[in-house]
């Protein structure tokens, strides 16, 4: 559920662009990221930096889309978003004691230091080459083919990385253990 709500943004932009085109899929992006914000403060009193970072850029990005009515100002929105976060993640390898996917995951799954510092460099490996695919497609292909990619290729693309990180984590849980790999960050 918690993913659906994650992409609500995402598949209402995509649904308008189907239906009306980029700049109204931008506008209903902006709105929708807006309301689940505004949702998730209501309901916690509280919302993660990054969840404000990202309605800043889709506010900022967007709404050079819509004032300028320049399309590439959104679609360059998802590689500073996955750059953003593989800067965090590289940045909690120095700040803190802990990685970030350790502090995420550390409750479901044990593991060996040097495990959770390769993890953590994976995210962030994972989000830097996500945020040149996506400029790739931008630049390579035109503006229905980059909306079906931020959707399903993006998507498709993090499933694939967080089965493989499964795959790897195996390795490190003991046989009968209560813990399982955890699906990643």
């Amino acid at each position: 559920m918690q993913l659906l709500f994650d992409l609500f943004p995402v598949i209402l932009f995509f649904a308008a662009f189907k239906l009306a085109g980029i700049y109204v899929a931008t506008g209903v992006a902006i709105a929708a990221s807006i309301a689940q914000v505004a949702w998730v403060w209501l309901r916690r009193r509280r919302v993660e930096a990054m969840h404000l970072i990202t309605l800043g850029l889709i506010v900022v990005l967007g709404g050079a889309t819509l004032l300028l009515q320049d399309e590439m100002f959104i679609k360059w929105k998802p590689s500073v978003v996955n750059w953003l976060f593989a800067v965090v993640f590289l940045g909690s390898q120095f700040v803190g004691e802990k990685p970030l996917v350790r502090r995420f995951m550390e409750s479901k799954v044990e593991l060996p230091a040097f495990v959770w510092i390769r993890l953590n460099l994976s995210w962030v490996a994972f989000f830097t080459l996500l945020g040149f695919a996506n400029l790739f497609v931008v630049y390579r292909f035109d503006t229905e083919t980059w909306v079906n990619f931020k959707l399903f290729g993006m998507m498709g693309l993090t499933v694939a990385f967080v089965l493989a990180q499964a795959l790897y984590l195996a390795r490190y849980i003991p046989e009968g253990s209560e813990n399982t790999p955890a699906g990643g960050a």
